[in-house]
């Protein structure tokens, strides 16, 4: 069995048109320091009296996804994850092109994330993921990373009809 390094870690990206539902192509592979990103089921002990004095079964409490995710502020990719922090920017120029980015908009593009480990194979896909905090570090010397880049979404998909037939990574 083999066994993931994370120099070959992966990840991939594409817009949704509807949110929580990963569109079949148009992702892009990003660069990434590290993730936490993932999705878990805690249990809750049950508040129940009256059963006696053994404790009742723990229930199962909502799924939830999120986590953060450690990305380099580069010119290449860093305008994926301001377009997914702030929405669409306003685009002006012909030749250097000038792009605004603007906070305060009710509703955030949403994103389809998937992160990826050849070696093992393990692929997990993220659908209906949004930015919730976005910050940077600032220091003399070192590299230049948004270092809190947390994000909050669906859970991870089962699998199911609507999961592309080629995930984006699995097929690079």
């Amino acid at each position: 069995m083999a066994r993931a390094q994370g120099a070959r870690a992966q990840m991939a990206l594409a817009f949704e048109t509807t949110y929580g539902l990963a569109p079949a192509g148009g992702y892009t592979r990003m660069p990434f320091a590290s993730t936490t990103l993932g999705s878990e089921q805690p249990l809750l002990n049950s508040e129940l009296l009256g059963y006696g004095r053994d404790p009742l079964s723990p229930i199962k409490d909502a799924v939830t996804a999120d986590g953060d995710v450690v990305v380099p502020l580069d010119a290449n990719a860093f305008g994926f994850w301001l377009k997914a922090a702030f929405g669409e920017p306003t685009t002006t120029g012909s030749g250097p092109w000038t792009h605004e980015f603007r906070s305060g908009s009710w509703t955030l593009p949403s994103l389809a994330i998937e992160t990826g480990m050849p070696e093992v194979p393990r692929f997990a896909m993220y659908a209906g993921c949004v930015v919730d905090q976005l910050s940077f570090q600032m220091q003399r010397a070192g590299l230049l990373t948004a270092t809190a880049l947390t994000i909050i979404g669906t859970p991870r998909w089962p699998p199911s009809s609507s999961v592309p037939p080629a995930p984006p990574l699995a097929a690079a």
